[in-house]
């Protein structure tokens, strides 16, 4: 992967002396000679919760279109647990260990809150299409493990009284809730979320800051999220990486990225300081 070492400062002690889940090294993308990225390098540790930020149209979904293969970069590598992404689709990076939420919510509405999450767990179903059709006990066995999963993951947050209700009609934190639920079911290694905590309320976002934290620690899997709340990007993040203009100005703890000159100024256009962002 060359001589370039993304890692530090960003993983945390615990992860030092493992293989980090996730690496980008000189990712970029151009769009009809513009160049929206450029020599994005990142590195992130197997259980780190790690936020990406920067002021609007710095190119933080972009970065999220390219890990997830909805664009292909035009340079550079993204390894995923060691294994190069770079001929993947984006179906093969969700099963690879990629789920992403949206910044809007991308839900089935007319299926019920179970259904949904069933979706989800299209990656573990071990029925094939004939079997399906023929409804042959390996389809029923199946259905059956995915239902007793799927309403698990609707327990640990609390959902599992919702399972039958239409997802179009659950209170807009609750959706927000379900779209993570459903992206877990998933099984990833990397969970991507695209501004969580757009749209909610202060108490919608406390909920939302233990529910982050509540994955890392039940799940043991890493979290990178797009957030312009700074509130929840201080408190819970332990790496901060900073985009401006399609490019990292800075990397760091919470504490050295509120301090550090490059953000402030970055930041300065849109409220006067990070802590306002």
């Amino acid at each position: 992967m060359g001589k370039h070492d993304p890692r530090t400062p960003l993983i945390p002690e615990r992860d030092q002396d493992k293989r980090p889940v996730m690496e980008c090294v000189g990712l970029g993308i151009d769009f009809g000679g513009l160049t929206a990225v450029d020599d994005f390098n990142i590195a992130i540790g197997p259980t780190e919760i790690c936020g990406l930020i920067g002021p609007n149209g710095a190119g933080k979904t972009t970065i999220f279109n390219l890990l997830t293969k909805v664009y292909q970069p035009t340079r550079g590598s993204m390894y995923l647990e060691g294994i190069d992404t770079r001929h993947m689709n984006t179906m093969q990076a969700n099963k690879a260990g990629l789920a992403r939420t949206f910044q809007n919510i991308r839900l089935f509405r007319e299926l019920t809150v179970l259904d949904n999450v069933l979706v989800g767990l299209h990656n573990e179903m071990s029925y094939n299409l004939g079997k399906a059709i023929l409804r042959l006990p390996a389809y029923w066995r199946s259905e059956r493990i995915a239902k007793e999963r799927a309403m698990e993951l609707l327990s640990i947050f609390h959902m599992q009284d919702m399972a039958y209700h239409k997802a179009g009609s659950l209170p807009y934190g609750s959706q927000r809730r379900l779209e993570i639920v459903r992206a877990l079911a998933t099984n990833p290694a990397v969970l991507l979320l695209d501004e969580p905590a757009a749209g909610m309320n202060p108490a919608e976002t406390e909920g939302l800051m233990e529910n982050i934290k509540k994955i890392q620690e039940t799940f043991q899997i890493a979290v990178f999220l797009i957030e312009h709340d700074m509130h929840l990007v201080m408190n819970i993040c332990e790496g901060v990486a900073v985009l401006n203009y399609g490019r990292l100005i800075a990397k760091g703890t919470p504490a050295q990225i509120q301090n550090n000159p490059k953000v402030i100024e970055a930041y300065l256009g849109t409220g006067g300081g990070v802590a306002d962002a």
